[in-house]
C-alpha cells in the first residue's frame, strides 16, 4: 500500500510537470520540528536530548503551474532526516547477575545508559499559492495553503530503562531501599522501506525577488501540521508529531 501511494504521488508530480510546469524551484531549508507529543515529552524529560538536536538543513524541489496571474498550483518534495544519541539524565547502570539495572546517579555506576534516535520525514505537498500583486513586481509577495502525504520513520537503538517495572535494592550504607529499574537492549522502529504514511497540511508565505530575466530569489516561511500513528515498535504512545517550522531560500527558474 505504501509503495503504491509513493508511486502514484510521483506519477502525479511528473504528469503535472510535463503538462504545465511554469516554474521550477530548488531550495535549501532549515527545519525546526515542533515535537509536541508524549513520545518526545518522555525523551526530553529523561534523556540529554534537546529539541535543537533534531533541527537540521534539508533540500527540496518544487514545481509551480500558473492557473491565473494571481493563482498557481505548487507541488513540492522535501526530505529531512536526523540521527542523535543521548544519555539518561539521572541514572547510572550496574550489571548484577548478568542483568542490567538503572540506579540513581548518586551512585558511581559501571556505565551510563544511552540510546540513539533516527527520524526521517519526506513530505509530498500540494498547495494553492496566491500572489495578490501579480507576478510583475520588483518584490513579489505570496501566501498559500495545502495538504500533503508524509512518508516517515522512527528508530530507537540502545538502552531503555523500564520505569514501569520498579524494584528495590537495599543499601546497607544508607539503611534504606533504593528504587531501581531494569535496563533492556532495544531496537524498535516505526516504518520500513518507504516508511509509514500519514497526511497533513501546511500554510506558508514568502517573497520572490527577480534577479534576471527568468530567475528569482525565493525566501519562504512554512508551518506544517501532521501526526503519525505509532503501531509497530512504539505501541501505547499517542500519534507522534511530524510537524515543523521551515525557513527556506531558493532559486526559481521561470519557463
Amino acid at each position: 500500500m505504501r509503495k503504491k501511494l509513493a508511486v502514484t504521488a510521483l506519477a502525479v508530480l511528473l504528469a503535472a510537470v510535463s503538462l504545465a510546469a511554469n516554474t521550477v524551484t530548488f531550495k535549501m531549508s532549515y527545519l525546526i520540528p515542533t515535537m509536541k507529543s508524549d513520545f518526545w515529552d518522555i525523551e526530553f524529560e529523561n534523556m540529554t536530548f534537546s529539541r535543537s538536536n533534531f533541527q537540521n538543513t534539508s533540500f527540496g524541489l518544487a514545481y509551480e503551474m500558473f492557473l491565473t496571474r494571481e493563482l498557481s498550483l505548487v507541488i513540492g518534495v522535501d526530505t529531512f532526516s536526523r540521527s542523535k544519541g543521548a544519555f539518561y539524565k539521572d541514572y547510572v547502570g550496574y550489571t548484577i547477575d548478568y542483568e542490567d539495572w538503572a540506579f540513581p546517579n548518586m551512585y558511581e555506576g559501571e556505565f551510563t545508559p544511552q540510546h540513539s534516535l533516527y527520524t526521517s520525514i519526506t513530505p509530498i505537498q500540494f498547495s494553492l499559492k496566491v500572489l495578490p500583486l501579480g507576478r510583475r513586481m520588483k518584490i513579489i509577495p505570496y501566501a498559500g495553503v495545502g495538504g500533503g502525504i508524509y512518508f516517515w520513520s522512527l528508530r530507537m537503538q540502545g538502552d531503555m530503562i523500564d520505569f514501569n517495572d520498579e524494584y528495590f535494592y537495599y543499601d546497607a550504607e544508607y539503611d534504606e531501599d533504593i528504587p531501581v529499574y531494569p535496563i533492556y537492549i532495544v531496537d524498535a522502529r516505526e516504518g520500513q522501506n518507504f516508511g509509514k504514511v500519514s497526511f497533513g497540511w501546511q500554510v506558508f508565505g514568502g517573497l520572490m525577488i527577480p534577479i534576471a530575466n527568468r530567475l528569482t530569489l525565493d525566501a519562504e516561511f512554512k508551518k506544517s501540521f501532521a501526526k503519525g500513528k505509532m503501531t509497530e515498535g512504539f505501541e501505547g504512545f499517542a500519534p507522534i508529531d511530524l510537524g515543523n517550522f521551515q525557513i527556506s531560500i531558493g532559486i526559481n527558474y521561470w519557463f
